[in-house]
Order: C-alpha cells, then sequence, then structure tokens
C-alpha cells in the first residue's frame, strides 16, 4: 500500500511538472504566433485593468448605500415598535398605523439586506478581476521568458 501511494504521488508529480515545463513556442518560426498571443494578452490586461477600477471605483458608492440602508431599516423598526407598543391600547386606528409601519420596516429590511448583497457581489467581482489579472500578468511573464529563449536561438547578425 506503501508504495502504491508512493507511486501514485510521483506520477503526479511528474505529470504536473512536466506539463508546466513544455513550452509552446520553441522555434524561431513560433514568432509571429507568439507576437499574436503576446498583443491578446496585453489587451486582456488593459481590460481587466480597467474593470478593476471601475469595480473599485463603484464600490464605496455601494458600501454609502448599504450603510444608508441599514439605517434606514433600523430607523423603521424602531418608528415600528413604537407604534406597535401604542396599538395594544385597542384602537383600530393605531392597529393600522403599526402595521403599516411594520411593513415598511419590513419592506426597509429586504432592502438593506439587497444592498448588503450588492456590496458583497461587488466584492466578489473584485476579487475575481485581481485573479484574472493575476494570471494574465503572469501568462505574459511566461510569454516572455518564450520570447527570449526564441531570441536566444537566433545567431547575431
Amino acid at each position: 500500500m506503501k508504495f502504491f501511494t508512493y507511486l501514485l504521488g510521483t506520477a503526479v508529480l511528474l505529470t504536473i511538472s512536466m506539463s508546466s515545463y513544455a513550452q509552446k513556442y520553441k522555434t524561431p518560426a513560433d514568432t509571429g504566433k507568439l507576437n499574436v498571443e503576446y498583443a491578446k494578452v496585453q489587451n486582456k490586461i488593459a481590460d481587466l485593468t480597467s474593470k478593476l477600477a471601475a469595480a473599485q471605483s463603484a464600490l464605496p458608492d455601494r458600501q454609502t448605500r448599504a450603510v444608508n440602508a441599514g439605517n434606514d431599516a433600523q430607523t423603521a423598526a424602531a418608528k415600528s415598535d413604537t407604534s406597535s407598543s401604542k396599538a395594544t391600547s385597542g384602537n383600530l386606528q393605531d392597529s393600522k398605523d403599526a402595521k403599516k409601519n411594520a411593513d415598511d420596516a419590513y419592506s426597509r429590511a429586504k432592502d438593506a439586506r439587497t444592498a448588503n448583497n450588492n456590496v458583497g457581489k461587488q466584492n466578489e467581482k473584485i476579487r475575481k478581476l485581481t485573479n484574472d489579472l493575476k494570471e494574465q500578468r503572469q501568462r505574459l511573464k511566461d510569454l516572455d521568458i518564450m520570447r527570449a529563449s526564441i531570441y536566444a536561438q537566433i545567431p547575431p547578425k
């Protein structure tokens, strides 16, 4: 059993290292394809950077909305609590007002929850864009390494 585990671990390690070691572009004939991919990766990086900047600039506004919605919900809940304690006197109009205030408080609490969910979604979007940007920058570095190895193969004139 130990031998099998050792053999399996070694096979997985070799498979991973071989696939990461392989270069897609190796010869001077591949320079054109490398340049095309290099330009595509640079364009993706520029696009991701602009999307990330837009997402980061929208975050404070969403956070402000969430805080304001939370404050509105707390105010409406306090008003509902006050009117419901008044409604215990048995007056029909007080009961109607209490119901109306309770519905309003419930609606504002849902709005606050939605605003907080929007902040979470924006943070997730920023995290995803940051990870995508990191991957594209790593790909650009890999392409730079491939380009350097190809240029090293070309004899000087």
